[in-house]
């Protein structure tokens, strides 16, 4: 079978049978798309052909216009799960990246903001929507929830009002792997909410141009002129809001996911408990907070002990 054919079959087996996102499906596509391009200046067309060495030298070749370690070890996933597809589908008789190993990604620590800073974020938030325009009422909500309820942003874009519960101060969401979930919020998010839903949804909803179909949907959040809002939309408010804070690394909404998690942990919460309300499937990834914590305490130490 050419790798073309095979990997249009597999981006939409991701895709309809795993329940992977479009982002996740973009992500392997991209990675295949590279893989076949290689494999093409090989001289190989067919499934059948990518044996181990091959797969290496794919690497060796990416290592080499040096991307990242991550970058590297996420394409090694990506030839050992597509590998393992097409000899499970009796495409090929041998799985060929099944020994396949890459260079493990740097681990670093993720982004977190203090308390006095996450504070004067949402101060600066709540003065813009004093005057109630519409769009920084919504804004409010926005980040409060985000970072209330430590959000991926894809999961509060696809909230609608009826996964919405105000009496019980909860959301359900759609995460990884089309998994259900739901997650708490608190009254500070509960007033932002109750605001954008009393006094600004609906003037952004009288935006939606005569055209555009009648309804929008049940989105909870909208967009400036009236569809659902889109994760552009939150890259572009946090990242605008993240520079005015000191300190370096990633400006988007996963800040604010990273900063809640850190946050939870430093106030006493079990690390499972942190784990079922961030919908991670292994309970390895949410430790990484651990360490986000132990660093921060370590820091501390540093600066007020006198034999540090």
């Amino acid at each position: 079978m050419d790798i073309s054919g095979a990997r249009a079959e597999y981006e939409r087996y991701l895709r309809l049978e795993r329940g992977y996102s479009e982002h996740t499906v973009r992500s392997y596509g991209a990675d295949l798309t590279d893989l076949e391009t290689f494999a093409r200046s090989r001289g190989i067309t067919d499934v059948a052909d990518l044996d181990l060495p091959f797969y290496r030298d794919w690497l060796w070749a990416a290592s080499q216009r040096e991307l990242a370690k991550s970058t590297l070890a996420r394409r090694a996933a990506t030839a050992k799960t597509f590998s393992a597809w097409l000899r499970r589908t009796g495409r090929i008789e041998i799985d060929a990246a099944i020994r396949l190993r890459a260079p493990k990604p740097d681990r670093t620590l993720p982004r977190v903001l203090s308390g006095d800073s996450m504070n004067g974020l949402l101060d600066v938030l709540h003065i813009s929507a004093a005057d109630g325009d519409p769009v920084a009422v919504r804004d409010v909500a926005v980040v409060e929830l985000l970072y209330a309820s430590a959000l991926r942003v894809s999961e509060l874009v696809g909230i609608d009002i009826d996964d919405l519960d105000l009496d019980r101060r909860t959301v359900r969401v759609v995460g990884k792997g089309s998994k259900e979930r739901i997650v708490p919020f608190g009254v500070p998010a509960h007033h932002a909410l109750t605001d954008y839903l009393g006094r600004s949804r609906r003037a952004l909803l009288e935006r939606r141009p005569a055209t555009a179909a009648a309804r929008p949907g049940a989105a909870l959040f909208l967009g400036v002129r009236g569809g659902r809002l889109g994760t552009r939309s939150v890259y572009e408010l946090v990242s605008g809001l993240l520079e005015a804070v000191p300190g370096g690394g990633p400006a988007g909404p996963h800040a604010l996911r990273h900063t809640a998690a850190t946050h939870l942990l430093d106030g006493g919460a079990d690390l499972r408990a942190v784990q079922e309300m961030l919908g991670h499937a292994s309970l390895g990834t949410t430790q990484i907070y651990t360490h986000v914590t132990v660093e921060r305490l370590r820091a501390s130490y540093q600066a007020a002990h006198p034999r540090a």
